[in-house]
């Protein structure tokens, strides 16, 4: 079913787990994905989407069991970082792209890091919030910042109290608080939680830390400098081979979603790193 908006349509794609919330804004301008975090939704991305339509083709979608797509059918197969990341391949591939950019929030930005070893058509990964961690729950560790909240990222049963502190605590506190973040908590099938939580501190995870290390497509990293979720110094000391502007953006004075909270300092910045393809 598509519905259109000022040009920009949303659809839903039919995949192997999941149909599949898109939008897209159209146009003959480079594709470029965003993908949302945790128990959030593609809304999320309002003012990039905004700012970058008519210039780019923008595409974001709501991963299974999130926002207006539907629970996966398999849910212990579907609902991991690899499972995500061929999911979105699907989309893509269904769509007909041929090169990407993708920028990726949280859970979205640990999905592109995936896709650097799954999908030669991106050409470029910006990531925020998403420490590129090797295999194992000790290194996974080593990514994050124990936080009073970090727990309920793979908790399957929200409470009410749990809702707003999870949207609270991801959007940034000082952010603003808009009802569909927290409808979007709220709505998330709470096993994508749990089992995505799960083969994350697995044996059987992916080393992104060697993907980011190693990946020859450029990588950008832009980050609340206040995130309260990620370690920066971690992610900073990283030995990237291919770092955009060989450095990590720190934004001063924002949290965990700084493209939300901040959009007027975040904007700017990837509207460059897309200029340079």
């Amino acid at each position: 079913m598509a519905t259109a908006h000022n040009d920009i349509q949303t659809y839903d794609i039919q995949t192997r787990y999941a149909d599949i919330s898109v939008l897209d804004t159209g146009g003959d301008g480079l594709p470029v994905l965003l993908v949302h975090g945790n128990s959030s939704c593609k809304e999320i991305f309002r003012h990039q989407i905004d700012y970058l339509k008519g210039k780019y083709r923008v595409l974001a979608l709501d991963l299974p069991g999130h926002g207006a797509s539907s629970n996966a059918s398999e849910p212990q197969l579907a609902y991991s970082m690899p499972s995500y990341a061929h999911t979105v391949i699907e989309v893509l591939e269904k769509i007909g792209i041929e090169r990407l950019v993708l920028f990726g929030w949280s859970l979205g930005g640990h999905i592109g890091l995936e896709m650097l070893a799954l999908y030669p058509k991106m050409i470029g990964l910006m990531i925020c919030g998403t420490p590129p961690v090797s295999t194992g729950a000790n290194n996974v560790a080593l990514g994050f910042r124990p936080s009073e909240h970090m727990g309920l990222a793979g908790k399957a049963d929200f409470t009410e109290e749990d809702v707003k502190n999870f949207a609270s605590d991801t959007v940034g506190v000082n952010a603003p608080h808009e009802p569909f973040i927290f409808e979007a908590v709220a709505r998330t099938d709470g096993l994508a939680r749990k089992y995505m939580f799960e083969f994350f501190l697995s044996p059987q995870a992916t080393d992104q830390k060697r993907l980011a290390e190693t990946s020859e497509i450029p990588l950008a990293i832009v980050n609340g400098a206040g995130d309260p979720f990620i370690n920066s110094s971690y992610i900073n000391g990283l030995n990237y081979r291919n770092l955009w502007k060989g450095t990590v953006f720190n934004l001063a004075g924002v949290d965990h979603a700084p493209f939300w909270e901040a959009p007027e300092v975040f904007n700017p910045i990837l509207l460059e790193f897309l200029d340079e393809f």
